[in-house]
C-alpha cells in the first residue's frame, strides 16, 4: 500500500484514516490498537544523522529523550500518528505522535519538555513541541521537523545571528513593545475571567508546549500580578519552585535531551526559561522546537540547567529547575527553534536597589537597610517587562511592604553617550495602585522612554535606585492657595503661599517666595500654583513628531519631581515649544518665522509663556493645582 494517498483527519485529538497503512522498514506499531515495547539506546547517538520529514509514515516507532530528573536525557518511545499539513503555517507540516513509557504517560506533556529530540531508526527526525489542547488524557504531541529547525542553524530566512554595536557587542533590533501601565497587569489574577479561562484552555487546539519562566527570589504576589505579561509570549511563569546558581559546576555536557535555560534576570533575583536541547554540535545548539518570543535576534546568557522533579498535573505539568553554570548566548529565537552559541557572552544590564528606613522613620516599621544587585537581559521586547517586575520585587525585600508605605526615591539611568536620566519622587498609594507599584512604574516610565526611542537605540549602561521607605501614606492634596498681594511691579518679590492637607493629618501651609521678572506685560497676569506634572503638561510638547534620544533624555531631566509646590506664572507673550523644550517670550516676528515648523508638527506656538518662577519642599506627594491672578503694574 505504499504511495497509497490516505485522507487523514484529526477526530477527538487522534488522527485517524479510513484505510490502516503498513509502513516499510518493518517498524509496524499495532494497527489493532495494541502497542509492542521495543528496546531503547539509553542515550542518543553520538554522530547526529536526519531522518528526512518525506520519509515519515504513520504506524513507525521511534525515540525521545527528555530530562525527567537531574541532568541525564531518559528515553521514551513514541508510536508516530501521521502528518498535519500546514499545521505550523504555510508549507510547514508537524508530526503528530503519541508518547508511551510510564513516565510520559504518568506526567503527560510536561512544561519544558519542547525540543526534546525525537530519532526514528536512529536519525533524528525533529523535535518535540506541540500539545493538543490543555486536559488531554493521553500523552499526544506535535513534532516539529528537524529540517525547519536546521533552517534557524543555517540561516535560511533568519537573518543575521546577531547586529554589531560599537565596540564589537551585539545587540538586539525589532519593534519595541513597550511595558504600559495596564490595569490588568496588576489586578491580583489573569485578565481572563475563570469562565473565559476555562472555555479558552477547553479548546482541542494545537497549542506550543509551555516554557516554565522560574522566578527566583520572587513572591508569589509579585508573579500573580504581573505574570500575564509572559504569559502572553508563552512562557508559564513559576514562583519559587526553582532557582539558580550561577556559580554551580555542572560537569555533564549538554547533549541532545539535556535542559537548557535562557536567562532573563540573574544576581539577588533571577529569572529563567526552560526547554529540552534537539540538536548540538561544537559551536552552537538548537532547542525547543517552538520560539519562545519569536523576536528573531536575541541576547540572552544560555546555561545549563538541573531538573529536580516533573511536577503531573492535568492543568499545568511543568519541570521544577534549578540553573547552574553559563556556557554561552541565545542568539536567534525564530518559529521553528531558539539557537544559542557556545562561548559567547551575552550583554546584561547591571541593577542597583537600595531600600532604607527614611531618617526618623520607626525602624521597626520601616524595615531595615538591603541593598540588592542583579543583572536584567538587554532585549527590547522583554527587559521592559522584566525591569518592571523586578524593580518592583526589589521594595518588597524587607518586610517594609505595606498598602500605605510609602517611598522617597532617587536614582539614575546611565546611557552610554548621554547624560543620566534622572528619577526622583515621592512614591505613595493613590487610589489605584500602592506605593511599591507607583515606585516601579516611575522607574518604568523613565526607562522605557529612554530605551524605546523610535529614532535611536540606547545602551542603558545600568540603573541605581535608593528608596526610602516611610510607613506612612504621604500624600497631599493642593486645597487653596493665596498671594501676599495682589499687585506688584516687574522685578519685585512676592509670596505665595498655599495650603496643603497630607492624607488623615491636619492642613499645613507651604510659602514660595518669587522674584517676577524684570520684564511683565502690564495687566492681570495668572499665576498657577500646583503640583510638578502640572508644570510638566504646561511646558512639554504633545502630540508632536517624535524626538531623539539627546533630547528624550534632556526632557526627562527637565520634569518636576512630585513632592514639591510650584509656583508657575503666565505671561502675556508668545513661547515656542521645540525639540521638548519651552522657549518663552518669543518675539511676534520670530513666531512667525517658526510657523513652517509648526505645521510640519515640530513645534508649538501658544499666546502665552511659561515662567517658572520657584518652587518649596513639601514632604508629601502633592496632587492639584490652583490659578490665582496678580495685577502687574
Amino acid at each position: 500500500m505504499h504511495g497509497l494517498a490516505v485522507g487523514w483527519m484529526l477526530v477527538g485529538g487522534v488522527l485517524s484514516s479510513g484505510l490502516a497503512q503498513a509502513p516499510a522498514g518493518g517498524m509496524v506499531a499495532g494497527v489493532s490498537g495494541g502497542w509492542t515495547p521495543v528496546p531503547m539506546p539509553a542515550a542518543a547517538p553520538a554522530v547526529t544523522k536526519f531522518f528526512p520529514l518525506s520519509e515519515v509514515k504513520r504506524g513507525m516507532k521511534g525515540v525521545a529523550y527528555t530530562v525527567f530528573e537531574g541532568v541525564n536525557p531518559e528515553p521514551m518511545q513514541v508510536e508516530i500518528l501521521g502528518l498535519l499539513k500546514d499545521a505550523l503555517g504555510p508549507g510547514q507540516d508537524m508530526i503528530l505522535a503519541r508518547l508511551h513509557g510510564e513516565k510520559p504517560e504518568y506526567t503527560g506533556v510536561v512544561a519544558g519538555m519542547s525540543g526534546s529530540p525525537v530519532y526514528i531508526d536512529g536519525r533524528l527526525a525533529g523535535a518535540l513541541s506541540y500539545r493538543i489542547g490543555q486536559f488531554s488524557k493521553e500523552p499526544i504531541a506535535g513534532i516539529t521537523p528537524i529540517e525547519s529547525m536546521l533552517q534557524v542553524r543555517d540561516g535560511n530566512g533568519a537573518g543575521s545571528v546577531g547586529m554589531q554595536r560599537a565596540g564589537g557587542e551585539r545587540t538586539n533590533a525589532g519593534v519595541l513593545r513597550t511595558a504600559q501601565n495596564d490595569n490588568g497587569f496588576f489586578q491580583s489574577g489573569g485578565s481572563f475571567s475563570e469562565s473565559e479561562s476555562f472555555s479558552r484552555h477547553e479548546q482541542p487546539e494545537i497549542r506550543a508546549m509551555e516554557t516554565p519562566l522560574v522566578f527566583g527570589g520572587f513572591s508569589p504576589e509579585t508573579v500573580e500580578r504581573f505574570g500575564d505579561r509572559f504569559r502572553a509570549m508563552g512562557l508559564t511563569p513559576v514562583a519559587g519552585l526553582g532557582g539558580a546558581d550561577p556559580t554551580a559546576v555542572q560537569p555533564e555536557p549538554l547533549v541532545p535531551g539535556s535542559a537548557v535555560s535562557a536567562v532573563l534576570v540573574r544576581g539577588d533575583l533571577s529569572m529563567a526559561g526552560t526547554c529540552t536541547v534537539t540538536y548540538v554540535d561544537p559551536k552552537r545548539l538548537l532547542a525547543c522546537g517552538h520560539p519562545i518570543t519569536q523576536y528573531g535576534p536575541v541576547d540572552m546568557p544560555m546555561t545549563k540547567a538541573e531538573v529536580l522533579a516533573s511536577l503531573a498535573s492535568p492543568l499545568n505539568a511543568f519541570k521544577i529547575i534549578n540553573t547552574t553554570e553559563t556556557v554561552g548566548a541565545f542568539t536567534e529565537d525564530r518559529a521553528s527553534a531558539i539557537m544559542g552559541q557556545f562561548g559567547l557572552k551575552a550583554r546584561m544590564i547591571p541593577v542597583e536597589v537600595e531600600v532604607v528606613p527614611a531618617a526618623g522613620a520607626d525602624k521597626t516599621a520601616a524595615g531595615v537597610a538591603k541593598t540588592l544587585h542583579f543583572e536584567v537581559l538587554d532585549n527590547r521586547q522583554l527587559t521592559p517587562s522584566t525591569m518592571l517586575v523586578s524593580v518592583y520585587q526589589s521594595l518588597q525585600t524587607n518586610n517594609t511592604a505595606a498598602e500605605e508605605m510609602s517611598y522617597r526615591l532617587t536614582g539614575e539611568i546611565g546611557v552610554k553617550g548621554f547624560s543620566s536620566v534622572r528619577m526622583r519622587g515621592m512614591m505613595a498609594q493613590t487610589e489605584l495602585f500602592p506605593g511599591t507599584i507607583n515606585a516601579a512604574l516611575l522607574v518604568n516610565d523613565r526607562f522605557s522612554k529612554v530605551y524605546g526611542n523610535p529614532l535611536e537605540q540606547p545602551v542603558v549602561t545600568g540603573v541605581k535606585l535608593k528608596a526610602e521607605a516611610i510607613p506612612a501614606r504621604m500624600t497631599a492634596v493642593l486645597e487653596s492657595a493665596r498671594l501676599s498681594r495682589i499687585d506688584a511691579h516687574a522685578g519685585d518679590e512676592i509670596e505665595v503661599e498655599a495650603t496643603l492637607h497630607p492624607y488623615q493629618a491636619e492642613a499645613r501651609l507651604v510659602r514660595v517666595k518669587v522674584k517676577l521678572p524684570a520684564e511683565l506685560t502690564p495687566g492681570t497676569m495668572r499665576m498657577v500654583v500646583s503640583d510638578g506634572a502640572t508644570v510638566d503638561r504646561l511646558t512639554t510638547r504633545t502630540g508632536m513628531q517624535p524626538i531623539g534620544l539627546a533630547d528624550t533624555v534632556a526632557a526627562m531631566n527637565r520634569m518636576h519631581a512630585n513632592d514639591r509646590v510650584y509656583v508657575t506664572l503666565l505671561n502675556h507673550a508668545t513661547q515656542a515649544v521645540l525639540e521638548g523644550e519651552a522657549l518663552p517670550g518669543v518675539p511676534l516676528s520670530m513666531a512667525n518665522v517658526l510657523e513652517p515648523l509648526k505645521d510640519a508638527q515640530k513645534m508649538q506656538l501658544t499666546g502665552e509663556s511659561v515662567v517658572e518662577a520657584g518652587s518649596a519642599e513639601a514632604g508629601y506627594a502633592v496632587s492639584g493645582s490652583q490659578v490665582l491672578n496678580l495685577l502687574v503694574k
